[in-house]
């Protein structure tokens, strides 16, 4: 196995949510304390639409780093890049620095954000929505004090901008907090299995990546471990500051007022 297989296809980070459905499995005690599926589908939706809709510009600095260990070696890089997001003119990043192995540096950590870059241009080829996936709803847990649903998400197409797993999600607000998931496509013959965990964190009412952990697993030993620090970022709204304060809150509202 060569190095450049063994670093070139550690994946990237994945950025946009929605989901798909199928009937959750579970106990009828369980299945009556959680709303039905195709609610929660409808004001996550609804939730990401807002959210795209309100957020006018963010930025943040980003520090990667990934190492590799095997064959009885260890390299390992970092690099720090400036994010800028605009509503009208999407993302653009500026490296700051690179330091470390130089395999690694072009091979993974300057490809994460191309393909970040690639991703973001076509956002319908990574949404998780009905045409590119299915979800079971399997219970609910607190993440970071806060409860959640758990969607067991399986594509319906292999890209590797999808993939398979749980995602938690907000059970106040239906943002996205939290995934730990798989691609749906083996990067790379060598590779033979890859973990991607990502949590979210609320900025002035708007839920944005934290920290993602991605590692790799070669099919002869070896492990390549890409982790990302998203940052502090400071957010510019279209509107109001509480982007939760929309129509998925005004449909709570209304549902009490109704019951």
């Amino acid at each position: 196995m060569s190095w450049r297989c063994a670093a070139a296809f550690i994946p990237s980070p994945l950025l946009f949510f929605t989901i798909g459905f199928v009937a959750p499995d579970m106990s009828s005690a369980q299945a009556q304390s959680l709303r039905p599926v195709e609610q929660i589908v409808e004001r996550m939706q609804q939730h990401e639409a807002n959210q795209l809709r309100e957020l006018k510009h963010y930025e943040a600095v980003r520090h990667y780093q990934v190492q590799y260990k095997g064959f009885g070696t260890h390299l390992a890089a970092k690099m720090e890049v400036e994010l800028n997001y605009n509503r009208a003119t999407g993302k653009s990043f500026h490296i700051v620095s690179l330091n470390g192995s130089k395999l690694l540096c072009d091979k993974v950590l300057k490809r994460a954000v191309e393909s970040e870059q690639e991703a973001s241009k076509d956002r319908s080829s990574t949404a998780l929505n009905t045409t590119n996936y299915r979800f079971q709803l399997s219970g609910t847990e607190r993440v970071d004090g806060r409860p959640a649903y758990i969607l067991n998400v399986d594509p319906l197409k292999k890209s590797k901008f999808l993939y398979r797993g749980r995602v938690w999600v907000d059970s106040d607000e239906y943002a996205v907090v939290k995934i730990d998931v798989e691609p749906a496509r083996n990067p790379s013959f060598w590779i033979k299995g890859t973990r991607i965990e990502n949590t979210y964190v609320k900025t002035d009412g708007v839920w944005l990546p934290a920290k993602n952990r991605s590692e790799s697993n070669s099919r002869f030993g070896g492990t390549a471990l890409l982790e990302i620090d998203y940052g502090t970022y400071h957010v510019l709204l279209a509107g109001p500051p509480n982007v939760a304060e929309t129509q998925v809150a005004r449909m709570e509202r209304r549902e009490k007022l109704h019951n």
